[in-house]
Parts: C-alpha cells; sequence; structure tokens
C-alpha cells in the first residue's frame, strides 16, 4: 500500500481494488511491473526476518520457506462478500471482482510465469471459506499453524 501511496493512489480505504482508481492502478501494474517487482522484493526482505504473516498472492511461488495456506471461495461468494463490504451491487461487485481476477493473472503469468487460482502446488493448506465467516477463518487457519507449524 505504501508504494501505492506514493505513486499518488489513495488505497486506504476498504474496496480501494475493486474501486475505479484501484482498476486504474491495476492497468498501469499491467504496463509497468516495477511497483510488483519493488513489493515482492520488500515482501521477501520482510519474510526474511521470519516470524511473519504475509498476505501476498505472490510469495507462495517466490518464498521458498514457511508454511503457505490459499484462502478459496467462490466468485459468487466474494462478490457478495465486496457488495457488503463496499455497499454496491452484486452486478458491480462481480464484475469488478472478475476484472480484477484477470488482470492480475496476467500480470503475475507474464512476470514470474506461474498460474495464479489454478496452480496450488505451493500450498500446504487449502481452506474453502465459502460457508465460513472471518473469525472462523481465522480460527481455523490459527489451529492448523498450531498443529502443523507449531
Amino acid at each position: 500500500m505504501a508504494l501505492a501511496v506514493e505513486e499518488g493512489y489513495r488505497p486506504v480505504e476498504r474496496g480501494w481494488w475493486e474501486s475505479g482508481e484501484g482498476m486504474r492502478f491495476l492497468e498501469k501494474r499491467g504496463r509497468d511491473p516495477r511497483f510488483d517487482q519493488a513489493v515482492d522484493k520488500k515482501l521477501l526482505q520482510i519474510a526474511q526476518q521470519g516470524n511473519v504473516v504475509l498476505d501476498s498472492w505472490t510469495m507462495p511461488w517466490l518464498l521458498k520457506k514457511g508454511f503457505k495456506i490459499w484462502l478459496e471461495s467462490s466468485a459468487k461468494k466474494r462478490a457478495e462478500r465486496i457488495s457488503g463490504r463496499d455497499k454496491i451491487s452484486f452486478k458491480e461487485a462481480l464484475e469488478a471482482l472478475k476484472r480484477k481476477e484477470r488482470q492480475t493473472k496476467v500480470i503475475y503469468k507474464k512476470m514470474y510465469g506461474f498460474n495464479l487460482g489454478d496452480d496450488y502446488a505451493p500450498f500446504n493448506f487449502i481452506l474453502d471459506t465459502d460457508i465460513l465467516n472471518e473469525e472462523e477463518v481465522f480460527q481455523i487457519s490459527c489451529m492448523v499453524l498450531e498443529s502443523l507449524v507449531l
């Protein structure tokens, strides 16, 4: 987020990535990989410190160490969540979600060669979150980490 702010964007509100400004930023990222490369470099530095939790679509492929969890959810459920969070229609949320995912997949395939959302090879655990709320996802993730990592 800090790097987006440095670029003149305002990604401080929830739902910014699905907003018009977020979509324009995504298009810029598709033309210029420097932002993504800088973010990934910074995340790799943070990961090297150890004892951290990262939320990243690229780190599972770029970082060889660590325990990696993929949170799975249907497009319908994610659009419902975005719609409620951002107070927009389900249709708007679904369209923004599909556009964002399509463009993001192209960016990462071009930059790193992996298929986001199709290649689960780097993951140690996959959790379907469709029927879970935020607290349940958190609790299950903690239980898995406590049982398998700690």
